[in-house]
């Protein structure tokens, strides 16, 4: 992918541009698979809506899978939350919860994510883009929550973290994104009693 130039001043003049037009460009792009999804996104579409030539595209990227992975892999880390650090684990767990409902009920998440994770049973490279830009980094916080709650003694040793992972974030997302459920306040309370339950029952072997 072509690299824009980076300055610690503000860009000015055709910089400016740029940035601009790559700006329009993402935006029309998630805008275009929330309406569309994966299998019927063109380059023409995106760039019609963006209000640019395909050529401003195929000069960042080569491809719609290049492009839409370095969009997954931008927005992901300009959103990736804080990791909770109350001391306590039902409060951990808690303000886990509350980050993960935040971010899928995010209209565009809600309107893209089960289209990409559908796609990705017959992608490869959207699937590794899922599995490590979006599923990795939240596993890995989750593992740090439940590493501290060892740590205090509030759940076992021989955690599984796999399965724990699992438990923290499998049951919201399908909820959110696969069954349209609600996720209220009442619900979270009532699952963050189910995990916290279920965490110290996932021992390994």
């Amino acid at each position: 992918m072509a690299k824009e130039r980076t300055s610690a001043r503000p860009a000015t003049g055709g910089a400016a541009l740029r940035q601009h037009v790559t700006d329009a460009i993402t935006a029309a792009t998630f805008a275009e698979l929330a309406e569309s999804g994966y299998a019927r996104l063109s380059m023409e579409a995106i760039a019609r809506r963006a209000g640019v030539g395909k050529a401003a595209l195929y000069r960042r990227w080569s491809s719609k899978d290049e492009m839409l992975a370095e969009l997954i892999r931008q927005a992901v880390r300009d959103t990736l939350p804080p990791i909770p650090d109350t001391g306590v684990l039902r409060t951990d767990l808690r303000q886990l919860l509350d980050t993960f409902r935040d971010q899928l009920t995010n209209k565009t998440v809600r309107s893209i994510g089960a289209s990409l994770f559908a796609e990705a049973h017959h992608n490869e490279a959207l699937a590794e883009v899922l599995r490590t830009v979006v599923g990795a980094p939240r596993r890995e916080n989750a593992r740090t929550v439940l590493r501290a709650a060892i740590d205090r003694g509030e759940l076992p040793a021989d955690l599984d973290l796999e399965l724990a992972s699992d438990l923290l974030i499998a049951p919201l997302g399908l909820r959110i994104l696969v069954l349209s459920g609600d996720s209220d306040d009442a619900y979270l309370e009532t699952l963050t009693t189910a995990l916290e339950a279920a965490l110290k029952a996932a021992r390994s072997g």
